[in-house]
């Protein structure tokens, strides 16, 4: 026994409490229950009889009942589960345990200084009476101490996923913030390189293309910071994406483009769609063959539904011209975004065309 309190004592000595708000109202709610539990049956006694004193002594005989019961789940819930039995202290709960019952109930284990007093004669259905009613009352305390553990469990269960949800949502949203960032600094360097060309042959052409390139760095940098932005916004920078790109394409190379998008104030995740246009260029445009790119956005209904066909030239790996998002992570990214709520589709048909057909669904 002393090993138990001078462990325990151990125990006790290094907890650490915070109190919040929500444990007070768990605290209050836990007592409005047991105030229940003790007020019920006298209050229907009296509402019954009219007799205060047969509801005053209702209520006497339940508190001398329940109170080692009582006593068990609160210091078990608040103390011995989350100080010793969620700390793998096994055995020094247990005997905590017993110590406490054996403590709340000595009475009954002097019984046999009652039943052997002069002249007490106890019949023998009256042992077996007694014998049983110890043995419900040992399983009521044993049923208090396992409400306080299953309790204590449930909330703890359910911290842990809250915290686990958060957590999840904290590096979907660190990810997303990763991924529409990754504008590719070789489309800036070949850009620049175009454009510098451009001053040679074509200065208007070369400063429109600026003005392009300007609005399009600050719509990255400026304007996606948010979870969802104006579909009007992602359709803007597409096009001076598209028209940028179009400055590293030879005669031999055509572009369609068709933006149909109706209501205004849909909204969409930004830069979603740039990683396929990239790749489009990327892989779809040859040098010295014909090559065909096709860039459509509609909103039909409530689905906003964006395909991208392009001429199939892969490139090799040592070519890094193209996207550094890629396919995967765009698809990675919608999954975050959206779920379930989107449709993907992505072949090679017969004409060795590359296909991609994404449909959102709100």
């Amino acid at each position: 026994m002393l090993f138990f309190f001078s462990n325990f004592g151990a125990t006790m000595k290094h907890m650490k409490m915070k109190i919040k708000k929500k444990d007070i109202w768990l605290f209050a709610l836990q007592l409005v229950v047991v105030a229940s539990i003790l007020l019920l049956s006298p209050l229907a006694v009296y509402l019954t009889t009219r007799d205060f004193q047969a509801a005053k002594t209702m209520a006497q005989l339940l508190w001398y009942h329940l109170q080692s019961p009582l006593i068990l789940y609160f210091v078990n819930f608040y103390l011995f589960v989350p100080f010793l039995l969620y700390k793998h202290r096994y055995k020094t709960y247990g005997l905590a345990n017993i110590a406490l019952l054996v403590l709340l109930n000595i009475g009954i284990f002097q019984w046999r200084k009652y039943a052997e007093a002069p002249g007490v004669e106890i019949p023998t259905n009256a042992w077996m009476g007694f014998l049983s009613g110890m043995f419900v009352y040992f399983l009521l305390n044993l049923a208090a101490i396992a409400a306080a553990i299953t309790i204590r469990h449930i909330i703890k269960t359910r911290e842990i996923s809250r915290q686990l949800l958060e957590e999840k949502q904290k590096n979907s949203e660190a990810e997303l913030a990763w991924l529409k960032n990754q504008i590719n600094p070789h489309f800036l360097f070949n850009t620049l390189n175009n454009i510098s060309s451009l001053t040679q042959i074509d200065p208007d052409k070369a400063q429109e293309s600026i003005a392009q390139m300007s609005d399009l760095l600050r719509y990255a940098l400026y304007e996606t910071n948010k979870k969802v932005v104006p579909i009007n916004g992602e359709v803007e920078f597409m096009r001076n994406y598209i028209e940028l790109m179009k400055l590293r394409c030879n005669d031999q190379t055509t572009i369609e483009t068709q933006f149909d998008v109706t209501d205004s104030n849909y909204e969409i995740a930004p830069l979603l769609f740039i990683s396929i246009i990239e790749n489009a260029f990327k892989h779809g445009v040859s040098n010295s063959k014909p090559s065909h790119i096709s860039i459509q956005l509609t909103q039909k209904a409530e689905n906003l539904v964006f395909i991208c066909d392009n001429t199939n030239y892969p490139k090799g790996d040592s070519d890094r011209s193209g996207s550094g998002i890629g396919i995967e992570n765009t698809r990675r990214r919608l999954q975050l975004m959206y779920g379930d709520n989107y449709d993907w589709e992505q072949i090679i048909d017969d004409n060795n065309i590359y296909h991609v057909k994404i449909t959102i669904k709100q």
